[in-house]
């Protein structure tokens, strides 16, 4: 069930999650092995950007304040809307959450596991 927020609440827990997320693809990348000058992580007015270079693309995940979403734009998987429910962010059309299926993606482009339960607003399911 999609949890309706008001406007600030929204935007708290939407700059958590992306704060969360660009802290630990930092981290990620810098013991990933890629090449430096391949990947990039910024983070600035809502708007993720997470280049891992020309082998496996960008991702970017913004803030969609109106609809109080968070929309992914994945190289693999193509665009998504994620939707706060559960203390987590949901793809209404297949129940998986954004930290999940960022995981299971760059555990595919970086080929070794990667886990973002960490992260703000995830959850270990899914």
């Amino acid at each position: 069930i999609v949890e309706e927020m008001s406007e600030p609440v929204y935007e708290h827990r939407a700059n958590e999650t992306l704060e969360s997320l660009a802290d630990k693809f930092d981290t990620l990348l810098e013991s990933s092995g890629l090449d430096p000058h391949e990947y990039d992580v910024t983070y600035s007015s809502g708007v993720l950007t997470l280049k891992l270079g020309a082998a496996h693309g960008t991702y970017v995940i913004n803030k969609q304040t109106p609809n109080r979403q968070l929309w992914l734009s994945s190289p693999l998987s193509g665009p998504k809307r994620f939707d706060f429910a559960s203390q987590t962010w949901v793809y209404r059309h297949t129940g998986d959450s954004l930290h999940g299926l960022l995981a299971a993606e760059l555990s595919r482009c970086l080929a070794r596991p990667v886990d973002l339960s960490d992260c703000v607003y995830a959850k270990k399911n899914k």
